[in-house]
């Protein structure tokens, strides 16, 4: 006998083909696609966008979601599904395809004003933007500010005042940590040896240390763009990216460790589940806690590179001339910089500090698009003590407002948060210190799939933290182990 919530998941199913459909093309449209299919890409993901939403608040949806809750089958479900629908069905079909090809076009549009440094030219674009996130935020409704109905599919439950707390405590310690550690690298000469480092060799030993940490190759790949990210095309195919630079091969090393994170998390989800919110991510700031995790606390350990330096020395022999402590005070070096992907552990969470600001002023209204490289500049002037360059050091270097993605960069350091207090938990078990201690991370990848992965997102951000932690989300472990790498 065929259940409403059969029904309801032979639909999702179907949405899911839909929306994966446009995962496909769009990381596409970031790696092979030429420059000129960009306008027609854009009414590609315009009219898939548009389908998968009409699917997802269609009357047969809504008749079958309303029966499985009368049946009270899988209550956490179906209230996920139902939160999703009503949220869905408050926005047109017109909104979500004119926002996808605002998106898309607004990423060409950067990508070339990024070139130049011409902010100016990318402006019209952010302005249509802004003014589709405020729509938004207006159909769905928030109880302080529309910035709270922005950052909720990001990070569900989440409010702007909720992350300005966390934040507030998080920024004067973090600014005199980060200048400590600034100061206390400038003391010391420490660098990696002289490229090149060839790319062949790289994705090699990039391929090696990703297979070794769990990402399976038979549903997953690494291929080559200007912004690395993860996207999951469907069940058993996550695509990784990552970019090279010959002078430093740790650059695309911890990129790819980054998209891995992303990638294990992705490749832990029930593939049964796909398309159904017990089969997706449960946050951004869920997601990102897993790619800092292995980028930073696994990938810049010592123990790592106790397995790992010899390995890379094979590809790269010139690494046979420095020492394991000399290589960790290379890649541990803090200092400011312009460039938030570039920036080290220690100074990365003050870039979110400033773009969170930013963001919301410029969603209250309080902030013109004309006016944020100024606002920009002297933001970065206050928490860094120096201005960038030019536009595309500053402003223009992020590709997420071109994406319409208001309210995803607090995930950022919402992510470096849950990282450092997911992994002083997991560690506290000896089994799992004593393997991590010989760099088997077998354990550490198990334990994660049991308290992160497996959970889907049925229960909040917040719920999944406290239950795998026993605490609510904090700054302190975060704040601890800067401390630990940085200053002792």
């Amino acid at each position: 006998m065929t259940t409403a919530l059969d029904r309801l998941r032979t639909l999702a199913r179907e949405r899911a083909v839909v929306a994966s459909a446009a995962s496909v093309i769009g990381w596409d449209q970031e790696t092979y696609l030429p420059d000129d299919g960009h306008a027609w890409r854009a009414d590609q993901l315009a009219w898939l966008s548009e389908k998968a939403h009409d699917l997802a608040t269609s009357a047969a949806w809504g008749d079958a979601l309303a029966a499985a809750e009368s049946e009270a089958a899988a209550p956490g479900l179906t209230a996920a599904m139902r939160r999703d629908y009503d949220r869905a069905t408050k926005l047109p079909g017109e909104l979500v395809a004119r926002e996808a090809q605002a998106t898309s076009l607004g990423k060409q549009a950067w990508a070339e004003a990024r070139k130049t440094s011409d902010f100016a030219a990318f402006a019209p674009h952010l302005e249509t933007l802004l003014a589709i996130a405020r729509e938004k935020a207006e159909r769905w409704g928030y109880s302080v500010e529309p910035y709270d109905a922005l950052l909720d599919p990001y990070e569900r439950g989440a409010t702007a005042a909720g992350i300005a707390r966390l934040f507030d405590v998080l920024q004067p310690r973090l600014r005199d940590l980060a200048a400590a550690a600034v100061e206390r690298s400038n003391s010391r000469d420490a660098k990696l040896p002289a490229g090149p480092y060839p790319v062949a060799a790289q994705q090699a030993f990039n391929a090696e240390v990703a297979a070794a940490l769990g990402f399976d190759f038979k549903g997953g790949r690494i291929d080559t763009t200007t912004h690395p990210f993860c996207t999951t095309l469907g069940p058993a195919d996550v695509r990784l990216t990552t970019r090279y630079d010959e002078d430093d091969f740790t650059s695309s090393l911890f990129g790819v460790m980054h998209e891995v994170g992303h990638g294990l998390y992705e490749q832990g989800l029930p593939d049964a589940e796909f398309g159904l919110p017990s089969g997706d991510p449960a946050s951004l700031g869920i997601h990102e806690s897993q790619s800092r995790l292995w980028e930073n606390h696994v990938g810049r350990s010592r123990p790592f590179w106790e397995k790992w330096l010899p390995v890379a020395a094979k590809h790269f022999p010139q690494l046979a001339r420095i020492t394991l402590d000399d290589f960790l005070a290379a890649i541990h070096r803090a200092e400011f910089s312009y460039i938030r992907v570039e920036a080290d552990e220690a100074t990365y969470d003050l870039h979110i500090l400033l773009r969170f600001g930013l963001e919301r002023r410029m969603v209250s209204g309080e902030l013109a698009v004309k006016d944020v490289p100024a606002a920009w500049n002297e933001s970065f002037r206050d928490l860094f003590r120096m201005t960038p360059p030019d536009d595309a050091r500053g402003c223009l270097q992020d590709i997420h407002w071109s994406m319409g993605g208001l309210g995803y960069f607090p995930t950022y350091t919402l992510g470096n948060l849950n990282a450092a207090q997911l992994f002083a938990t997991a560690t506290s078990r000896p089994e799992i210190a004593a393997a991590i201690a010989k760099a088997d991370y077998a354990p550490l990848l198990g334990w994660l799939r049991e308290n992160i992965h497996e959970k889907g997102a049925v229960p909040t951000p917040a719920e999944i933290i406290e239950a795998a932690t026993g605490s609510p989300p904090s700054p302190e472990s975060h704040l601890a182990h800067l401390s630990a790498r940085y200053l002792h």
